[in-house]
């Protein structure tokens, strides 16, 4: 389980994120949507320990994501935006890399990566080195290389950018077997499609602050809007400064 607890992030004079609060079960798919700059992704860099809040705090599965910020990485498997690959190693090179600084044991690692190349049906380019691969290709490799260790909580940036549609179509499959497998799934979008083909809820940010955090009927049933995207755009606007 995912927990963050009225969060704050500045960058000098920007304020990136104001008080964000919301809890991530397991067994649940929780998405963050909102317009670019709303803070989704400065949330989630604080979730992943590559960035500490300026208050307020986050836990996964109950380690505190700066006074025990290795225990909490153990317990994750992260997708930032735009994460790059070692160009020069294979992609299996690349997942097994991965799990030996996730702590695996030699003995363990191969294993693990014949599972994970299965899993996400990348046999085929898992010999070829990274360099050159097309955009869905890497998302795969660096979704195999987060999911490697076997990780209770999954993170994920905007998974689904620049994947052509039968790309998509597998990572939507994926994250809904790691659902039924009791992970807890936290991933950001500002794709409306994508949060209402998966998500069981929905937390929708705006500068910075959290404007509705509901299951897709009850933002509908907040906002008075029958239309998601409606409810979205109404969410936003509500949430302008004055």
């Amino acid at each position: 389980m995912i927990r963050v607890s009225d969060i704050h992030k500045s960058f000098g004079d920007v304020r990136a994120v104001s008080g964000i609060s919301f809890d991530a079960p397991d067994g649940k798919i929780t998405g963050l949507l909102g317009p670019n700059g709303a803070g989704k992704s400065t949330t989630l860099r604080i979730l992943y320990t590559v960035l500490k809040p300026d208050a307020g705090s986050a836990t996964i599965d109950g380690a505190d994501v700066v006074t025990h910020s290795l225990d909490a990485r153990r317990r994750i498997g992260a997708l930032p935006h735009g994460a790059g690959l070692y160009p020069h190693l294979t992609a299996r090179e690349n997942i097994a890399y991965y799990a030996a600084l996730c702590g695996l044991s030699c003995d363990s690692i191969e294993e693990r990566v014949d599972n994970i190349v299965e899993l996400l049906d990348i046999g085929d380019f898992a010999e070829r080195r990274t360099k050159g691969f097309s955009q869905g290709q890497r998302t795969k490799v660096a979704i195999a290389r987060s999911l490697v260790h076997d990780p209770q909580n999954i993170i994920l940036d905007e998974p689904s950018n620049g994947l052509d549609v039968m790309a998509t179509r597998s990572l939507r499959e994926l994250i809904l077997k790691l659902k039924d497998a009791g992970r807890c799934v936290l991933f950001s979008s500002h794709v409306m499609q994508e949060i209402i083909a998966l998500c069981d809820d929905i937390v929708i940010i705006a500068h910075g602050k959290v404007a509705i955090h509901d299951t897709a009927d009850g933002i509908r049933n907040q906002t008075g809007c029958d239309d998601l995207e409606d409810a979205f755009v109404k969410a936003i606007l509500e949430m302008e400064p004055a």
